[in-house]
């Protein structure tokens, strides 16, 4: 009797034993089939489709190593650190009342602080600017984890300064308002004239991120680089419903060395125009997606040198408008001698691009064109991003 009843304890034994294992394989097998269906998109998934994102995007603890995205500035804004380094800084109030006196808590006053500041925002809001937003340096505007508009308003001012960060905010209908005396630093407020309705005006600046933006119905320009502005990036946005989408430069002799970045943004409903429009200096198109502008997509006066590469354009249907290029006050014998490439552009239903001039030289700082990866994957995330801490984003 004493056999058996050893044999029966050893096999109920060895039946647990081999259960709890199989459990464990199952279980094991079932997150990794879990985490494989996550990347086969049979649930949220996050994928990161260009050089930028790749940087930061998909990292589940982005919003406990915010400034680690001022590691991720590529083309002519690499380096912008923006405000790495310096304290978080909370927008609880969406509050515009004072431009003089700015309450704590406002976008307003901590734009303004003369020291780095990360801003982020406590929750979803609209800010409607009753004057425009004066910027100081060392500061990002990272709107991660809310949907922030600034809207029905101002817009941003970003003068005579450097590394500056604008990330993940919506900006549309931006009015022109009144001038009037607003506060530009902590030491200083002064006269300003009534602004013109630019979404984001880059004026004298440089080191200058614009970043996952969203940018629609415009006064003005939706982003304007002017007087000495350089060393910019504009990336990953979406344009829509505007006429003058971007202007780079007004032909001033202090642009004639500018350098702008303008990479893996989607131009798309209801763009007329200046997308973008370049006057001096050396502008950078690479690898993004237009959707039937209404004019021309790439404008310029004042002997730009363009360099187009990778981007996809499809025409418009109206024949009148299929050309990608056009320049401004100029004869052709003069602008000839413009120095316009296209290379590697995909141009679709009548497209076509008209080059000038000679061999291009490549500034150092260029973002490399991606050539295997169609313009939509690397377009596909382009705008406002839904962020949620403690997930991908």
């Amino acid at each position: 009797m004493g056999k058996p009843s050893f044999l029966l304890f050893f096999t109920h034994a060895f039946v647990f034993m081999v259960s709890g294992i199989l459990a464990r394989t199952i279980q094991d097998e079932g997150s990794i089939l879990g985490a494989n269906s996550t990347r086969r998109g049979l649930h949220t998934a996050c994928e990161a489709t260009n050089k930028i994102d790749k940087c930061w995007r998909c990292k589940p603890d982005w919003a406990q190593n915010r400034q680690l995205l001022a590691d991720c500035a590529l083309g002519f804004a690499k380096g912008t650190t923006g405000g790495k380094g310096g304290e978080i800084y909370e927008v609880t109030d969406p509050s515009d009342d004072d431009a003089v006196n700015p309450k704590p808590g406002t976008l307003r006053c901590g734009v303004t602080q003369n020291r780095p500041l990360w801003i982020i925002f406590k929750k979803d809001m609209t800010i409607t600017l009753k004057h425009e937003l004066v910027m100081t340096g060392d500061k990002t505007i990272d709107g991660r984890g809310a949907c922030v508009q600034i809207a029905n308003g101002a817009g941003i001012t970003i003068m005579k300064v450097k590394n500056v960060i604008i990330h993940g905010i919506h900006i549309h209908h931006i009015k022109e308002t009144p001038g009037g005396v607003i506060k530009d630093s902590d030491t200083h407020s002064g006269p300003r004239a009534k602004s013109d309705g630019d979404g984001i005006c880059i004026f004298g600046s440089s080191k200058i991120w614009i970043d996952h933006c969203t940018l629609d119905h415009g006064a003005d320009g939706l982003i304007d680089v002017t007087m000495g502005g350089t060393d910019v990036t504009i990336s990953n946005c979406i344009f829509n419903d505007h006429d003058k989408v971007m202007l780079l430069g007004v032909g001033n002799e202090l642009e004639m060395n500018m350098k702008v970045t303008v990479a893996y943004n989607k131009f798309g409903c209801g763009c007329v125009q200046r997308l973008p429009r370049c006057r001096c200096g050396f502008t950078h198109v690479v690898n993004n997606d237009y959707d039937k502008w209404q004019m021309y997509a790439i404008g310029g006066t004042d002997k730009p040198t363009i360099l187009s590469q990778g981007n996809r354009f499809m025409a418009p249907d109206d024949k009148q408008y299929k050309q990608v290029t056009r320049r401004a006050e100029a004869t052709e014998a003069e602008w000839k001698t413009w120095n316009w490439k296209s290379e590697h552009d995909i141009l679709l239903n009548g497209a076509f691009f008209i080059p000038s001039g000679g061999n291009i030289q490549h500034p150092p700082g260029m973002l490399e064109v991606e050539t295997k990866i169609p313009v939509e994957t690397l377009t596909r995330c382009a705008g406002l991003l839904k962020c949620t801490p403690g997930q991908p984003c």
